[in-house]
């Protein structure tokens, strides 16, 4: 009788669950059995394995073979076990040392031939390996440079069976030849993504940094779109954006990527987890380090936006955004359960997803922007232009976007229609997004200072209670906000999104705290209600 045991990861959204793989041979009809709640295209690997090995060089063992994954009570999918199962089957027949095996985690799909094919979801898979106190792992040759991200891993990239067998038993690693053609694509690299995953939920549809990408200074006038630009990307307030159509709603959102810093080195991790596990990162690009822009369809069904599917639940577009921006273009023509449920993720960061086949916790702190007509014939309100929409449909479509979701959104900014001098005249004074994103950061510095040793990074993550008591504006500056929630302009969770937004106008203006000025400059970007203070980008 021969046993042994390797490890894998099983994936349950974006995080990992070790699996201890274990093969057991005994006398008896030759048989392979597969146990421990293995989906379809795990139990599948049975015919891979078997043919992997055989092609590899090895003999099969011609034995009662059981392969259990353990936790059994843990559902488990996916080729990503291949590898591992191949190996313990291999330390069972003492084809290889057991104890050489049994402190490695092995992830990677086997092809028939024997090479190791790359999987979705390596760099999630060795993070929960690292947290378990493993240090060596084994990821397919392709996906080394995503593994290798983790620190305090050793990383073994292998292109077949036959190499790792190599080194397992200390023999001279053969040399793979490479299949793939000049000029043609990687056919090993069609299963790190998934086809139409990035056009369906709308990632990276912005050109990435460079002289293709977006720049503010190409906008014409909009001088209070582009200061509530500037305080979101300086904040992290989610921005709503009303007007008429040409008036360039999409064309500032499109810019307010280029307006943000890169990610830190944790938030590049938790991006490219995301990423991996969807399927959406590029091939060749291990390590997401810019925000994420993502802009899905309207006619994006719930799940797609906050996941879901069949099975165990995958990302869906508030986790693809995380860290980065959700741009829902024409906001009121989605359907009003899946706009309602960015609820509960735009209070939390994080949303929860339950299925049949289990629950699942994602990432999802992310900045939304919405942009939407006044009307459905988008000419309601504009002077010398006559709306063919009534009273009663106005209200109803307007009415798309409810209370609750909208008392979520810090800014509110009507977007003016652009008038023939604006369009037309010289721009040499206007801002470029370079200018816009350096004062971005400055900001952003000053809120990280103040906000140093709090599991807060942002003002619109502070409680609206910390602001009230810890971090208190002038005196007498709420005066003006006070009133407006008396007559029923602000809500509570209204007044506390006015003082996060005041904060960071204040460390717009370099400002200790905020004044009276800065609580005029946040009402009037959430209210819409002139206040008498400056829009213009840069007078904040």
């Amino acid at each position: 009788m021969g046993f042994a045991r390797t490890c894998s990861v099983a994936l349950v959204g974006v995080e990992g669950v070790v699996v201890e793989v274990q093969a057991d041979l005994e006398p008896g009809v030759a048989a392979f059995t597969l146990v421990g709640l293995p989906d379809k295209s795990l139990v599948e690997s049975r015919d891979r394995v078997r043919a992997a090995v055989v092609n590899s060089g090895g003999e099969w063992p011609q034995k009662k073979l059981t392969v259990g994954l353990s936790p059994a009570s843990v559902p488990k999918g996916g080729s990503g076990f291949d590898l591992a199962v191949a190996c313990a089957v291999l330390g069972a027949a003492e084809r290889v040392d057991p104890r050489e095996i049994a402190d490695l985690m092995m992830i990677g799909e086997l092809g028939l031939d024997g090479r190791v094919r790359p999987v979705r979801g390596v760099l999630p898979a060795v993070l929960a390996a690292s947290e378990a106190g493993y240090r060596q792992v084994v990821v397919p040759e392709q996906t080394a440079a995503e593994a290798a991200l983790v620190p305090g891993v050793s990383v073994l990239g292998v292109r077949s069976l036959r190499q790792l067998i190599a080194v397992l038993t200390d023999e001279p690693v053969p040399e793979e030849e490479e299949p793939q053609e000049l000029g043609r694509p990687d056919p090993m690299l069609a299963g790190l993504t998934v086809p139409g995953a990035g056009m369906g939920t709308g990632v990276a549809a912005v050109p990435g940094a460079g002289a293709g990408r977006p720049d503010l200074a190409e906008v014409a006038g909009q001088r209070a779109a582009r200061t509530a630009l500037e305080v979101a990307a300086a904040g992290g307030h989610h921005l709503f954006l009303n007007g008429p159509p040409g008036a360039g709603k999409t064309m500032l959102a499109e810019r307010l990527p280029g307006l943000l810093p890169p990610l830190t080195q944790q938030e590049a991790l938790e991006v490219t987890a995301v990423h991996s596990v969807a399927g959406v990162l590029p091939p060749g690009q291990p390590l997401v380090e810019t925000p994420p822009y993502c802009a899905p369809h309207h006619s994006a069904t719930m799940a797609a936006l906050v996941g879901g599917g069949n099975g165990l639940p995958r990302p869906g577009a508030v986790s693809l955004a995380h860290r980065g921006l959700l741009f829902l273009d024409e906001a009121p023509e989605f359907s009003g359960k899946a706009l309602d449920a960015l609820r509960q993720p735009l209070e939390s960061g994080h949303v929860v997803v339950a299925r049949s086949a289990g629950m699942m916790r994602m990432p999802a702190r992310f900045l939304l922007i919405l942009a939407a007509n006044p009307c459905p014939c988008g000419r309601h309100g504009l002077v010398g232009d006559v709306c063919e929409c009534s009273p009663a449909t106005v209200r109803r479509y307007q009415a798309r976007l409810s209370g609750p979701l909208l008392d979520r959104v810090d800014l509110r900014v009507r977007v003016e229609a652009v008038s023939r001098t604006e369009l037309t005249g010289a721009r040499a004074g206007a801002e470029s997004s370079a200018s816009v994103a350096a004062r971005v950061r400055e900001a952003r510095e000053r809120s990280a200072a103040r906000l140093h040793g709090t599991p807060w990074r942002l003002n619109s993550e502070v409680p609206g209670h910390e602001l009230r008591t810890r971090w208190q504006p002038s005196p007498g500056a709420l005066r003006e906000a006070e009133r407006d929630m008396e007559r029923g302009l602000l809500t509570a969770r209204g007044l506390d999104r006015v003082l996060r937004v005041a904060w960071t106008v204040a460390d717009l203006a370099g400002h200790d705290r905020p004044m009276a000025p800065d609580i005029a400059q946040a009402l009037q970007l959430r209210t819409g209600i002139n206040r008498g203070v400056p829009v213009a980008a840069g007078e904040c």
